[in-house]
């Protein structure tokens, strides 16, 4: 076989992962909207306050701060042994699916099963966490480094479309009896995940690590920064989205009309992960992360200060098409930053970032913050101030490391 055929075999194979990566996180993330939509009927069949539902919610997401991180590290020390990573992640995804699927049946038995449902809940909310960064260590170990901006794009993707369909999700399950829906969703996920172990078996015994496992080393100074600038950025981006973009559109619609309103921010990110993924590759995840961070924020100044629904949909638009880079960017940059055998750990971490970001809205939500005239202000520009301050500081880190790696070239040659 020639070079070109390997080369061209390669990109169809890399390309093949990215779509099952895609099709994982798609399904995960509507089982998980699946999830939130019957949770308050499930919690009152076993005889919980409806005031629980959100303090469930919170425990899933302390939960995933916790358990994404972990996970992550525990794929970088499976990852060497050639198919173990996709046998682990297959293992996990079975009894994740199982508690799952386990949830609207155990809840009808009523308020004698109570403490199996939270049980219930608790190991599905650890098992599933090795569906997000495990499964993504595989591009940092096993694909060329200018593939994984597109592939990070097309994982994300999935994130993406099933952010558009959640509004439809919720209309069309409203009224169904939650134990098909839970029951269809753990199929098609536990099949993707098997699938994508196999995958994981033939790149990893067809294909040498870029770079040799190291032993854990604590975060340096450019790490421990991008996941600071992370865990604002998805604050910033839940403040938004989850809290102030439907009053925002609620002041030119009726609240019919927001199924329709609320997807255009994830039309947007859909729509720009993959020209930015051609600008990540040649420049870096940091600066794309960095720029799209400010770019957001003039985004939601513009939906902010809106005096018509038009500009306010362009301006949801815009926002989407930012927070879409900036997530592509940041898986981009965490495999890139751990690619000396740590991908796991630091896109554990991005993920991590993405569930603590989850956790202070709810919390938020649950303390009645929107509620308080006094904090009106706060809530609506908090967003702004995340995402600029995150993303200059991100252009300022890409910019010291470029004159760094400039002096060194300089050193060298002289």
């Amino acid at each position: 076989m020639t070079s070109a055929q390997l080369s061209a075999q390669a990109g169809a194979s890399a390309k093949r992962t990215g779509l099952y990566l895609a099709v994982l996180q798609l399904v995960f993330t509507l089982g998980w909207t699946t999830y939130v939509i019957y949770l308050p009927r499930l919690a009152a069949e076993v005889g919980l306050a409806p005031t629980t539902v959100i303090l469930i919610l919170m425990l899933d997401q302390a939960i995933f701060t916790i358990a994404d991180t972990a996970m992550g590290v525990a794929a970088d020390k499976i990852a060497p042994r050639v198919g173990r990573l996709g046998l682990f992640v297959g293992l996990m995804a079975g009894v994740s699916c199982a508690a799952f699927v386990a949830l609207p049946f155990v809840a009808g038995a009523g308020a004698a099963a109570q403490g199996a449902f939270i049980g219930l809940i608790v190991v599905w909310s650890i098992t599933s966490s090795a569906l997000r960064a495990p499964p993504l260590t595989l591009l940092g170990r096993y694909r060329a480094k200018p593939q994984m901006p597109l592939l990070a794009a097309l994982a994300m993707l999935g994130y993406g479309i099933a952010g558009a369909v959640s509004p439809y999700l919720g209309v069309v399950l409203r009224d169904h009896d939650a134990r098909l829906p839970f029951v269809i969703s753990s199929a098609v996920l536990l099949l993707t995940a098997l699938a994508l172990s196999r995958i994981e078996y033939d790149v990893a015994r067809n294909t040498s690590p870029h770079a040799p496992a190291e032993a854990a080393k604590p975060l340096g100074l450019v790490p421990t920064a991008f996941i600071v600038a992370m865990v604002a950025l998805a604050l910033g981006y839940q403040l938004h989205f989850a809290m102030n973009s439907a009053p925002f559109y609620l002041r030119f619609a009726k609240p019919d009309q927001l199924q329709w309103l609320m997807p255009v921010f994830w039309i947007g990110f859909n729509i720009a992960m993959f020209p930015a993924s051609l600008v990540v590759k040649h420049r870096g995840g940091l600066i794309v992360m960095g720029a799209a961070g400010l770019f957001g924020a003039v985004a939601i100044v513009t939906a902010e200060l809106a005096g018509s629904l038009s500009v306010l949909t362009a301006a949801q638009f815009l926002a989407g098409a930012a927070w879409g880079c900036m997530l592509m960017s940041a898986v981009s940059a965490a495999l890139a930053i751990g690619a000396t055998g740590a991908e796991g750990k630091v896109t554990g971490l991005v993920f991590s970032a993405l569930a603590l970001g989850t956790f202070a809205r709810m919390a938020a939500v649950a303390g009645g913050l929107q509620k308080m005239p006094d904090y009106a202000p706060l809530l609506h520009w908090a967003p702004v101030a995340c995402w600029s301050v995150a993303g200059a500081g991100l252009l300022v880190i890409a910019a010291a490391r470029l004159q760094g790696g400039l002096i060194g070239k300089i050193n060298s040659s002289s």
